[in-house]
């Protein structure tokens, strides 16, 4: 059972929160310079050297664990039932994340006169979420599957 699917799903979800490293969550130009802010902290550039002036450590520890956790929901395949729940409070958690990220952008970006945009990790936790839904629907399925087989025996 470990091919379905929802292991597929699974697994491009966790690799959608561990993107969030990679990929900016916004960019802002100000009058000081540039600002970058990523899961880990807020890197400006001034005199033409990037600088972290500010860390997220708490994000970024969360960051690690959540995109663990679709990890290890593959792994419970025998027990849809728990995996199927664990899915779904799964989702939940990421939703508060996805504000939790929300609030800590905008607190960092509290400057007069800036220009800014989202970057693509403004998005990634949305996916993230997508493909948890996804996943659920895929668990459903094979249970519904398993039990109309149990009927024919």
């Amino acid at each position: 059972m470990i091919q379905r699917i929802q292991t597929v799903y699974l697994f491009v979800a966790s690799l959608a929160i561990y993107a969030l490293f990679l990929f900016p969550l916004a960019n802002i130009l100000t009058a000081d310079g540039a600002k970058k802010i990523m899961i880990t902290g807020v890197f400006q550039t001034l005199n033409n050297q990037v600088a972290q002036t500010e860390s997220f450590t708490l994000l970024t520890i969360a960051t690690g664990i959540l995109g663990l956790i679709p990890l290890v929901l593959i792994f419970l395949f025998k027990n849809r039932k728990k995996q199927l729940l664990l899915v779904y409070l799964t989702v939940v958690v990421f939703i508060g994340f996805s504000f939790w990220v929300a609030q800590t952008v905008k607190g960092a970006s509290q400057t007069l006169m800036q220009i800014s945009d989202y970057g693509i990790g403004a998005g990634l936790s949305s996916v993230a979420i997508l493909f948890l839904v996804l996943a659920a629907k895929g668990i459903n399925r094979d249970d519904k599957l398993v039990k109309s087989a149990d009927r024919l025996r």
